[in-house]
């Protein structure tokens, strides 16, 4: 069953009772939330597409996470709690005097750095997958000791929503 035209050339097909996918995802294999998680694209159990990736900078991994806009996806608590989610890994970056140029992208694309031997990816992803089933307790576990550790980091209110630090 194919549907409307969400911004690229369709088609797009629904699949296994997630939101549609472009013809060109279909094959994607569907993350598992206690899976491994290696390098690579997903479809995730909330019908997003996730990236895992090295990032520009060889220290960190960049994780994307797309929802084609879903409105469900965009809600102002689940904007909250990827951002505390994205802080936690900030933690670890601010310790080790690193800066990334997008800690946190909020909206349809949410991108995240993680610091590679910080946060274990297989947490990181499962947390975040968490989040986008409506359950940020893992986000807020993992920020929590990230605080723990290195004390408090920037308050999610000090992030624009691109994910830089505001001036101040």
């Amino acid at each position: 069953m194919t549907t409307e035209h969400r911004g690229l050339a369709g088609p797009y097909t629904a699949y296994d009772g997630l939101p549609v996918l472009h013809a060109t995802e279909l094959k994607l294999p569907l993350i598992h939330p206690y899976a491994p998680v290696e390098a690579g694209r997903y479809v995730t159990p909330g019908g997003g597409r996730l990236t895992v990736r090295k990032a520009e900078k060889s220290a960190h991994l960049r994780i994307t996470l797309d929802h084609l806009g879903c409105p469900a996806q965009c809600t102002e608590e689940k904007n909250a709690a990827f951002r505390r989610l994205a802080l936690a890994a900030e933690g670890y970056c601010v310790q080790a005097k690193c800066r990334h140029h997008a800690a946190f992208g909020d909206g349809v694309l949410r991108s995240f750095e993680v610091r590679t031997g910080s946060i274990p990816l297989t947490a990181f992803v499962r947390a975040a997958l968490a989040v986008e089933l409506a359950d940020p307790s893992l986000a807020d576990r993992l920020l929590q000791e990230a605080e723990a550790r290195f004390g408090p980091v920037r308050p999610a209110e000090g992030l624009s929503r691109e994910g830089q630090a505001e001036p101040g």
